[in-house]
């Protein structure tokens, strides 16, 4: 929790510190350059690495990144591996399906890569210090400036934190109250990649719906290479209610589900199938900010409840920060009254779709019948469109 401060410091290191140096930290980097501002980006890992996710880049991620510069899409583009993906098939329970089509252009890519390419937009197009193998150890907010301590001795002193150190947040966890987990507004995942998978399409990402796991899904992401992103997600409070083994009921389906079984007879599992924790939004969060600190992305709660990305609205979150923090140094201003503008766009800009993702996961994700009679709809002419703007 902030504690006072006994002694001012002169000038701070940097102006801002950016704890995490994934999509939301940055995108917040990003939109911190030309600035003028002493910008330190860390993270406590080295990159490339791993993180557990989907692979599914948004189009709207792609979006975000290019209004502030149409260079950093240009550049995503050249990443390998990668697949670009023009529309989505839904599986619902019932068997039938329907296809969606994307208007953005958007694709899949193993975050290994996609985050690793980001970081080097960071180090290519700005000033900002990149920090790796950085573990926050201890962050104290003082009456003029917030210290950061790291594992190993070193400090860094600035004006303003930003945690975009993801769903289990050190930032978070030191700053505010450690929330009780809410299951209605989480969701637990499994991952692996796979290898030799048949009958895929190209472009085409599928969703596959089952009674097995209601109010969640099993996909099938391509990511380029002949590999895919396969992988089960599901609420928490089902998971803990029925006990329910993710990765059991992963391999299961895939050698059971009567659109699957045939189509993974020959495949090879490539490493282990990884678990993750999703902290949705929708629901009543605690605060995104306080005095002289912010939190974007999965640190945030910022996940789709509906669709369970999240790179999304991690990159908007860290563009809205980046704006705050420059508003802070300009005002002067780094009291958490003056912060609490950043809570507030983020409801003004994210806070509908989130709740209206919430509210349509928790009515088809307890109601298969009702997942049934939609896709029977969807195929129908005019009804396409309703369904596309519903779901999106």
């Amino acid at each position: 929790m902030p504690t006072p401060s006994n002694s001012a410091l002169a000038f701070p290191e940097y102006d801002v510190a950016i704890v995490g140096a994934g999509p939301a930290g940055a995108a917040c980097a990003l939109a911190l350059r030309g600035s003028g501002l002493r910008v330190a980006l860390l993270d406590k890992a080295t990159f490339p690495r791993d993180k557990v996710c989907g692979d599914a880049i948004p189009g709207h991620a792609l979006k975000a990144l290019g209004q502030l510069d149409p260079a950093y899409v240009d550049a995503l583009w050249q990443l390998a591996p990668r697949d670009e993906v023009r529309r989505s098939r839904l599986v619902a329970p019932g068997g039938h399906s329907f296809y969606l089509h994307w208007k953005l252009r958007t694709f899949n890519s193993p975050r290994l890569h996609f985050d690793a390419a980001l970081l080097q937009l960071v180090r290519q197009h700005t000033d900002a210090v990149v920090l790796e193998n950085a573990t926050l150890k201890e962050l104290s907010i003082l009456s003029d400036h917030a210290r950061l301590q790291l594992a190993g001795g070193a400090d860094i002193t600035c004006r303003v934190v930003i945690g975009c150190d993801g769903a289990n947040s050190a930032v978070g966890r030191q700053l505010l109250p450690e929330p009780r987990l809410a299951r209605a507004h989480h969701s637990a995942g499994v991952r692996a990649y796979f290898e030799n998978v048949a009958d895929t399409e190209a472009g085409t990402t599928e969703f596959f719906f089952s009674r097995s796991h209601l109010a969640g899904y099993l996909w099938l992401f391509p990511v380029g290479e002949g590999r895919y992103n396969v992988g089960l997600g599901m609420l928490s409070e089902l998971v803990s209610r029925h006990k329910i083994d993710l990765k059991k009921l992963l391999l299961e389906n895939l050698a059971t589900h009567p659109a699957l079984a045939g189509r993974f007879r020959a495949a090879r599992q490539l490493g282990p199938i990884r678990g993750f924790g999703l902290p949705m939004g929708g629901g009543r969060q605690r605060p995104a900010s306080g005095a002289r600190f912010m939190l974007c992305g999965d640190a945030a709660s910022l996940i789709d409840p509906l669709q369970g990305h999240g790179i999304d609205l991690a990159i908007r979150s860290g563009i809205l920060a980046a704006a705050q923090a420059a508003a802070c140094v300009a005002q002067n201003d780094f009291s958490a009254a003056f912060m609490h503008q950043y809570d507030e766009q983020l409801q003004r800009q994210l806070g509908p779709q989130l709740a209206h993702s919430y509210r349509l996961m928790r009515l088809l994700g307890t109601r298969p019948w009702l997942m049934n009679l939609g896709t029977r709809l969807a195929r129908l002419p005019g009804i396409s469109a309703w369904v596309k703007r519903l779901l999106a």
